[in-house]
């Protein structure tokens, strides 16, 4: 998620085992992917299915006083071209709780269904675009606030959600807490041709890593750790 959106970021959970490699990340395969709002108008989601991605991260909600215009069009579009889809979430931890906002998410687009073609909702945790970095919480604070959102999605839907973020934002917030290394995929954000770089909170790896801050076909573009099989066992649950 680009810092010029309105609210935009995100780290995955449980469900985690699915998207977690065996084998050495090395030997892994990876499925291309993009994450989009309505800062594109125009997404050409056929043009991306047929140039090899398989998935797409769609902004749904921000705080609990915003929802993306454009998610309908946006979903529509991906399900029509045949893409595993999901939501995600922009939080702002000064504004309300992490039950509050992830109910929000969840009444508007966030949740789960078990068709073979949603992904778990993501939570995009990451830096303030209008304030203090850490939204003026302690560490503790926050991994509070990020664990109420994770619990309150995960007993809605049986699912933990993905979290988004980047190793700084990470570290600096949350102190580089591993209390979600076991249960939230991680989507983590880098934008460098040399790999995903240092992986926080004690996730052995990242599931998902943004890579660069634009595609070809639409928003920016995102690389699932594994193969096809993997992606839809994780949509799957």
């Amino acid at each position: 998620m680009k810092l010029a959106s309105a609210f935009t970021a995100v780290v995955l959970c449980p469900a985690v085992a699915l998207a977690f490699p065996a084998e050495p990340l090395e030997k892994r395969s990876t499925v291309q992917g993009f994450d989009i709002s309505h800062y594109q108008g125009t997404v050409d989601f056929k043009g991306a299915y047929n140039s090899g991605a398989r998935f797409v991260i769609i902004k749904a909600t921000e705080g609990t006083s915003y929802i993306d215009s454009s998610f309908s069009s946006h979903y529509g579009g991906a399900t029509s071209a045949g893409l595993i889809r999901g939501g995600y979430h922009f939080a702002h931890p000064d504004s309300s709780s992490g039950t509050t906002q992830a109910n929000y998410f969840l009444a508007h687009g966030g949740g789960w269904s078990g068709d073979g073609i949603t992904l778990p909702g993501m939570l995009d945790i990451e830096y303030n675009p209008s304030g203090a970095t850490c939204y003026g919480l302690s560490q503790s604070a926050m991994v509070a606030w990020i664990q109420d959102f994770v619990n309150t999605y995960h007993s809605k839907t049986t699912r933990y959600p993905l979290i988004y973020s980047t190793n700084d934002w990470w570290t600096t917030c949350t102190g580089n807490s591993a209390a979600f290394h076991t249960t939230c995929p991680l989507v983590l954000a880098r934008y460098s041709t040399s790999g995903p770089g240092t992986i926080p909170g004690s996730w052995p790896f990242q599931t998902i890593w943004q890579n660069k801050d634009s595609y070809t076909y639409g928003g920016d573009s995102d690389i699932f750790n594994g193969a096809l099989t993997n992606l839809k066992k994780l949509a799957t649950g």
